[in-house]
């Protein structure tokens, strides 16, 4: 008898391993708790790691085509003055990959896309499971439940199959609070993207496809900041008005319904992501803050790497498990050094700020290259 497969989540994680699991012979459920499809959220960098990933599940062209090629990546102060560059042309070329700048909806859409009918249930969102001889029995906010072999659980951040499991698991506040919006690019022109690094705040910005622009702006707050919350657009126009141009004009072209906010927080590093018949994948394992790119990146390359350790091995708690010590040092390489960056990003005394823009300039390029490579080099 064929055995059952279920998601949990359908983000970006979710989705990605159903298309990966169905390329080895695998229909998994997939269980989202919208109620609905709708294209929200901003923008999202999927570096050359995650282009890889997209290689393997034949999809890569579909997820270029519906975003920008980002060729190159700077580090400015708030004045404008290049800090560091990262031009990714040769890093590509050498891995046959490339970065690319997506509007989240439109790579939810690519997605989407290659689901089959009746794969998908919506207004499912997953409160807990319970376990029943080699069954798993997932319950379900509408009262309803679902069985299967084994779950996946991609469920996010704060997903309640992780809390259920490692009841001790934290997430912590990274000290900084952010803004996001996606505006049209036809004045800009932008080709590559940046961040503009001031004390105790930062602004970034990154072309999207059809003309858009991704910026986002982040300040260090206390947590759940209400003052913070309310802020509207020409509240960030003052706070930001020392930053280089385009930047205050970006900000001024913004609409206050374009804001999207939220604190950063991440996933304190867990060293479990596999239970016998469960398993954890994307921010539900290894939830990052955003500063080096790979929150989604990795995310994408758990599900490619799952569906391989799968295709390999019968016994598939033991293909989680496999699954599970090829991810950990790697994702917890990423959010330990995403933590750090942001600290040092976020800086506020002026002194220090200029040190560390001194230090970053005086960085060898050779540096930057094996950092890049680091994460290019990915074991699918």
């Amino acid at each position: 008898m064929p055995e059952n497969f279920t998601i949990i989540g359908g983000g970006i994680a979710g989705l990605t391993t159903a298309i990966a699991l169905r390329q080895i012979g695998i229909e998994a459920s997939v269980f989202e708790a919208a109620p609905a499809l709708h294209p929200i959220g901003a923008g999202l960098a999927l570096a050359g790691n995650a282009m890889q990933a997209y290689q393997h599940l034949g999809i890569v062209d579909a997820v270029k085509n519906a975003g920008f090629v980002i060729p190159s990546f700077a580090i400015l102060d708030q004045k404008g003055k290049v800090i560091s560059e990262t031009h990714t042309a040769a890093m590509n070329q050498r891995y046959n990959t490339c970065s690319v700048a997506i509007h989240r909806a439109a790579l939810h859409e690519v997605l989407l896309a290659q689901m089959k009918p009746g794969q998908l249930f919506l207004n499912k969102r997953a409160l807990g499971f319970e376990q029943k001889n080699d069954a798993i029995v997932v319950q379900f906010q509408d009262g309803s439940t679902h069985t299967t072999d084994y779950l996946i659980a991609a469920d996010g951040i704060h997903s309640q199959i992780r809390q259920q499991l490692l009841p001790g698991a934290q997430t912590r506040y990274a000290g900084y609070t952010c803004w996001r919006a996606v505006i049209d690019n036809t004045d800009l022109s932008m080709e590559g993207s940046t961040e503009s690094w001031g004390p105790g705040k930062r602004f970034g910005m990154v072309p999207l496809a059809d003309n858009k622009i991704y910026w986002f702006a982040c300040t260090n707050a206390s947590p759940q900041d209400v003052r913070m919350k309310n802020f509207t657009v020409k509240d960030l126009y003052h706070h930001f008005q020392d930053f280089h141009d385009p930047i205050p004009s970006m900000l001024l072209q913004t609409r206050n319904e374009a804001l999207i906010w939220n604190d950063i927080i991440d996933l304190k590093p867990i060293d479990n992501y596999a239970f016998e018949r469960i398993v954890l994948i994307g921010d539900a394992a290894h939830a990052t803050t955003p500063n080096m790119g790979q929150g989604a990146c990795q995310a994408i390359e758990d599900a490619v790497i799952l569906a391989s350790e799968i295709k390999l091995r019968s016994d598939i708690p033991a293909a989680f498990k496999s699954y599970e010590e090829k991810r950990v040092k790697r994702t917890h390489f990423i959010v330990n050094n995403s933590w750090s960056l942001g600290k040092i990003a976020q800086l506020e005394n002026k002194f220090l700020c200029t040190l560390r823009n001194f230090a970053l300039r005086a960085m060898p390029a050779s540096l930057n290259e094996r950092q890049v490579k680091k994460l290019y080099e990915v074991d699918f």
